[in-house]
């Protein structure tokens, strides 16, 4: 029997590489990542590239017609999803800080976050 046969938890990894507006990925993968937690599987966030935008603190998306999900991701310490990961080189090339997000990250440079992807069971990219 495997572990997740003996009700061990898949570690699931949600990589976020979209910018949060102007395509539906980062709003479906908040979406999915949310069911895939109240279905009690180990679930992790990894934002990359222009998915560091998604948690940006005071995103104005009036001008979109769009609704801001951001405050959306203080939702996720509910769900006990608290491992959220930023590739620390995506935040300083676009000139942010871990002080600018709207939920607490571990920042990581490019050769952890390739460990923490190697660890995982299923990763789906976003």
């Amino acid at each position: 029997m495997s572990q997740t046969e003996a009700g061990v938890a898949k570690k699931f990894l949600y990589v976020n590489r979209k910018a949060p507006y102007g395509t539906i990925y980062a709003l479906e993968s908040l979406e999915v990542v949310l069911i895939g937690a109240a279905f009690d599987q180990d679930v992790s966030l990894a934002f990359l590239g222009d998915g560091v935008y998604q948690l940006v603190k005071g995103q104005d998306t009036k001008g979109l017609e769009m609704k801001n999900f951001s405050p959306a991701f203080r939702a996720l310490e509910d769900y006990d999803v608290t491992k959220l990961y930023v590739e620390q080189d995506a935040l300083a090339a676009r000139g942010l800080t871990e002080a600018d997000l709207v939920v607490p990250v571990e920042v990581v440079g490019a050769e952890r976050m390739a460990e923490i992807m190697e660890s995982q069971d299923v990763i789906l990219s976003f």
